[in-house]
């Protein structure tokens, strides 16, 4: 038996109700059609204030996020890491708000995490998103090298100063901070600040870690530059990297603008990027990796090279993470093997997550094999625990 097809170990911390929950949710999630009018009913139903929340939160945000707050993750998060060695990442999942007010909550709320992590263990790093600390339009402003105003350039003196507060904190509290990717359209503004954060902070480890979203054609090159700015400048390089999130959105803009896609050709070729990726990153020295994957191939060949260059299993330098609700049977058997791994772990305020949530169903049925591949271990398991 392969490695990742241990159903025993993947759900032995799911109830019998939870993984027939599971089991009910994908079957949901692999319709296509129904997913669509369920996300169109669901935000209708939010926008409207109707009580839909108990409903919400039995089923779909249960199985996806650990809780509508920090202290409402607890369990989820010693229950992992006591019964199952698997670590979290508490992932504050609130999107789209597009005030100061909710800037600086959200950097609050980031450094109460750091706090958290400071005194888990459970919690190893920390995370948030570029458009968390400031507005998606600013950073596409900044990318596309436009002048600002007055009032943009104090705005955007503010983002900058967010990052600086919670990357001294990361490093005074010695916790890794990981910093999302998203639309290609605003991220450079994102990579040319979160570099120079890396030259500040990642003098002595990676504390400051970006994320290269390998669907990209263009981010094995920027990774390779990256390096060389590195050697010369003394500093370690610190990337999460994970396939990616907007493709659809990627390919409609650059369709509609009328530029060539950013997107790689087909799966085939964001797969053997993926892995050029790991592998680049893993054959040099000065490089914190964290292996964002749902994929089994990319696992196991990360495995093989850790064994290649004689990386340790719980290396530091090297981690492993999945959402959670999702890809099981890759993490808790790679824990079992003694490899650090860690699960997403979304929470806030349901209606607040809702629209990450129903990216999420969005995202399952439009990635191919994806929801089979859950429903089938599922299956599997609900046979082994009848037998």
């Amino acid at each position: 038996m392969k490695l990742f097809d241990n159903t025993e170990i993947a759900f032995a911390l799911k109830s019998h109700s939870q993984l027939e929950r599971a089991y009910f949710l994908f079957r949901m999630i692999q319709n296509q059609p129904l997913v669509r009018i369920g996300s169109a009913v669901t935000n209708f139903a939010i926008k409207a204030h109707l009580p839909i929340e108990g409903l919400i939160r039995s089923t779909v945000f249960d199985h996806f996020c650990g809780g509508v707050n920090e202290d409402d993750c607890m369990p989820i998060i010693d229950n992992m890491h006591n019964n199952g060695n698997v670590h979290s990442v508490l992932d504050y999942s609130v999107e789209g708000k597009d005030e100061e007010i909710s800037f600086d909550g959200a950097l609050e709320k980031i450094l109460k995490i750091l706090n958290f992590c400071e005194e888990k263990r459970s919690i190893p790093f920390a995370v948030f998103k570029p458009t968390g600390f400031g507005r998606f339009a600013l950073y596409e402003k900044v990318s596309a090298g436009k002048s600002l105003s007055e009032d943009e350039q104090a705005e955007w003196k503010r983002v900058v100063e967010r990052y600086h507060k919670v990357c001294k904190a990361a490093l005074e509290k010695d916790v890794p901070l990981l910093i999302d990717g998203e639309e290609s359209w605003m991220q450079q503004s994102a990579d040319i600040l979160i570099e120079e954060l890396m030259e500040i902070y990642n003098k002595d480890k990676a504390i400051v870690f970006n994320t290269l979203q390998m669907y990209r054609h263009d981010r094995m090159d920027y990774l390779k530059a990256l390096h060389e700015k590195a050697k010369v400048r003394g500093f370690h390089i610190g990337m999460k990297v994970v396939r990616g999130a907007y493709m659809e959105k990627e390919r409609a803009r650059a369709k509609e603008k009328g530029y060539p896609s950013p997107i790689c050709a087909n799966k085939a070729v964001t797969d053997e990027n993926y892995d050029k990726a790991t592998r680049y990153m893993m054959e040099n020295s000065k490089m914190a990796l964290f292996v964002g994957t749902h994929n089994e191939d990319s696992s196991y060949l990360v495995m093989q090279l850790a064994k290649k260059y004689n990386i340790k299993k719980d290396d530091s330098n090297l981690w492993f993470g999945q959402l959670f609700g999702m890809s099981d049977h890759i993490s808790y058997n790679l824990a079992n093997e003694g490899y650090n791994v860690a699960k997403y772990l979304p929470f806030g305020p349901v209606r607040d997550v809702m629209p990450y949530l129903i990216r999420r169903a969005e995202e399952n049925t439009s990635v191919a094999g994806q929801t089979s591949r859950e429903l089938n271990l599922l299956k599997t398991e609900r046979k082994r625990r009848k037998l």
